[in-house]
């Protein structure tokens, strides 16, 4: 499946925010970003004319598509889903989204970012209610259970998590860092999301 390669700072600075997807890196004094947030290429310090709405709603779609790291096939998918449930449809939209099982691993903490959570499901490192699920897409329900295979819980970065400092979790779940587990308390919303998203946006862009 095609994915991008290239440098992932281009892609903060395309589109003019951190969306932190080196993670620890991201908050250093070595981010890229704080070192140059213009726009990647030749003339990216040049004045540009102020974006149409075409291309508010565009690099709103890029930017979010982008930081969770789905393709325009998937991405669309989830639009689908969305219209069809009850409810508004942009809300619905960034709840499927943040219900990524990859998504839910890097929120517990127990992954630097989402590219790296998505390697570590992909690697079959994690139980949901106790059954080894490897799809990265897979969408955690309300009162499931996410834990680490007893059988990984010697890797480094599982041993890191027991014993380092915890981090700050969404609302949505509750994480025991001591055994590795976090359970589902309710479905994610938008002020679980600690980056601006103007979701009506893509919703324009797909209701065209």
């Amino acid at each position: 499946m095609a994915r991008y390669t290239e440098s992932q700072c281009r892609i903060c600075r395309r589109e003019g925010q951190k969306l932190y997807l080196k993670g620890d890196r991201c908050y250093s004094k070595n981010c890229s970003f704080d070192k140059r947030p213009a726009p990647p290429g030749q003339h990216g310090k040049a004045n540009r004319r102020k974006s149409s709405n075409y291309g508010l709603q565009l690099r709103e779609k890029q930017k979010m598509r982008r930081m969770y790291g789905v393709l325009e096939g998937q991405f669309r998918k989830y639009f689908a889903m969305a219209e069809k449930m009850d409810g508004v449809v942009g809300e619905n939209f960034l709840s499927l989204l943040e219900r990524r099982l990859d998504n839910t691993v890097y929120r517990m903490g127990f992954a630097a970012s989402r590219a790296q959570a998505r390697q570590l499901v992909n690697h079959g490192h994690f139980l949901v209610n106790g059954h080894k699920v490897d799809i990265p897409s897979y969408l955690v329900s309300t009162g499931d259970v996410i834990s680490v295979k007893e059988t990984s819980n010697g890797i480094a970065l599982f041993k890191d998590v027991k014993e380092g400092v915890k981090k700050t979790v969404p609302a949505w779940l509750v994480v025991e860092n001591d055994k590795l587990t976090a359970t589902v308390k309710t479905l994610p919303c938008k002020d679980d999301i600690d980056i601006t998203i103007e979701e009506h946006l893509i919703v324009e862009w797909y209701s065209k």
